[in-house]
């Protein structure tokens, strides 16, 4: 599948203007992922790549081709792949997420085994999202 094309911006300027201020917050939610533990980077920086593509195309260019962030986005958009590095520190972080949850809260097992089972199958979906081909991608 070949690499997915920016998006151009649509709907008025309020819309767009939404748009643009969820992807700066959820480009500023990534940054704190980057440097507060437990915290995602990864699906904000996704987050704000799609906002991007809805309301400036200039962010949306500069975000796909960022030399850190670049590479996955254009992975997702165009195969819906997830890296095999990304895939091993998300399901760690779920892990540990839960650890520190079910040690810190003490839950009975009805609560401990829905909370288990949320985070299962969310690292289940990670893990069974395809590997990025290397089309398109430097």
């Amino acid at each position: 599948m070949p690499d997915a094309e920016p998006a151009t911006p649509r709907g008025g300027r309020a819309t767009r203007a939404a748009w643009l201020v969820a992807g700066l917050a959820c480009l500023g939610l990534g940054g704190v992922g980057i440097v507060v533990p437990l915290m995602p980077t990864t699906i904000f920086v996704i987050l704000a790549a799609g906002c991007f593509a809805r309301s400036s195309p200039r962010l949306d260019a500069w975000l796909r081709t960022h030399p850190r962030f670049g590479p996955p986005i254009r992975a997702w958009q165009a195969e819906r792949a997830i890296p095999a590095r990304a895939k091993r520190a998300a399901c760690m972080g779920i892990a540990l997420g839960y650890g520190l949850f079910w040690l810190g809260a003490r839950p009975h097992w009805p609560l401990a085994l829905t909370v288990a089972v949320m985070m299962g199958g969310c690292a289940l979906w990670i893990v069974t999202r395809p590997l990025p081909s290397g089309a398109g991608l430097p």
